[in-house]
């Protein structure tokens, strides 16, 4: 029996840059507290454009995970923090009642042609954070835990395993791990958390024989352990953590248990609110609201 419950490969599309959606899928809307998983490129942008540049726009609700393999990104948001995000450091923006924030590539990564490339996550914050204060925290790359565990090289990003503790502050109880491996390795992931999945980012593994390519996320069945192994070099994820609290609104960058607090967003955000959202120091741009 296969424990592999679901495999979403998801579907790419193109905002300017290519961007691989995992989640929400219809055959999972969320594993564990992510509600949203997006795979960014790996993609160049010319100099002197604003190609691949996220204006300001609001979030309720949730929290933001960026993880970058390459390339960097420059992070500006309403709390007035300005943070260059750059490969392995993890970013935790949690919106609560209200929070804007704007993705720039930097002007040095045009320049030199190196290539973006990473995941954004968003986490829901339990029902009673969802109308807490704004914040953001930064680790750097060197903060996170670093061990090999049979020939698989591990970063835990968030959460608790293989032996290590990640110092980022989750709101619930969360399980969020980068790993890459040589030819032939293997790893075993234990049943620790209620819902997990593995995302293969480059190369080929298997889960207990069953081949995964790249762009494959594997949700896994609760209470079993799996074996990864590596066919060639590979870089994949694991994340996953506790189920929600319940269930989850999603519309836009809004997440919510409510729909009223969805529609009061989409007011607050087109009547320009500075008391739900206020502006971000330095930017005069903004992202409208939707149409549909």
């Amino acid at each position: 029996m296969s424990n592999i419950r679901h495999k979403i490969h998801g579907l790419t599309r193109d905002i300017g840059f290519p961007v691989r959606r995992l989640l929400p899928a219809a055959a999972a809307r969320t594993v564990g507290p992510f509600v949203f998983f997006d795979h960014m490129g790996p993609v160049e942008f010319d100099a002197g454009t604003t190609e691949g540049d996220v204006r300001p726009h609001p979030h309720i609700g949730l929290a933001t995970v960026t993880y970058l393999f390459s390339g960097a990104m420059m992070h500006r948001d309403s709390l007035g923090v300005v943070q260059r995000i750059t490969p392995g450091a993890v970013n935790w923006m949690a919106a609560g009642r209200g929070i804007v924030h704007s993705e720039r590539i930097p002007d040095d990564i045009r320049e030199q042609k190196v290539p973006v490339h990473g995941l954004q996550m968003w986490v829901a914050l339990p029902a009673d954070q969802e109308d807490g204060a704004p914040l953001f925290h930064h680790y750097a790359a060197d903060e996170m835990p670093d061990t090999v565990v049979g020939g698989a090289r591990l970063h835990v990003l968030a959460g608790s395993a293989f032996g290590v503790s990640s110092p980022v502050q989750t709101a619930s109880p969360t399980l969020y791990v980068a790993g890459s491996t040589t030819d032939g390795a293997t790893l075993e992931i234990a049943a620790e958390v209620q819902e997990r999945a593995v995302y293969v980012v480059r190369g080929e593994v298997s889960l207990d024989g069953e081949r995964l390519e790249a762009g494959t996320l594997a949700i896994l069945e609760p209470g079993a352990a799996v074996t990864l192994q590596a066919e060639g070099e590979t870089v994949f994820m694991i994340l996953g953590g506790a189920p929600l609290d319940g269930p989850r609104f999603v519309w836009w960058n809004f997440v919510s248990t409510s729909r009223d607090k969805i529609e009061a967003a989409k007011q607050a955000w087109n009547a320009r609110d500075k008391s739900v959202f206020p502006d971000i120091p330095g930017e005069s741009e903004w992202i409208p609201l939707p149409t549909h």
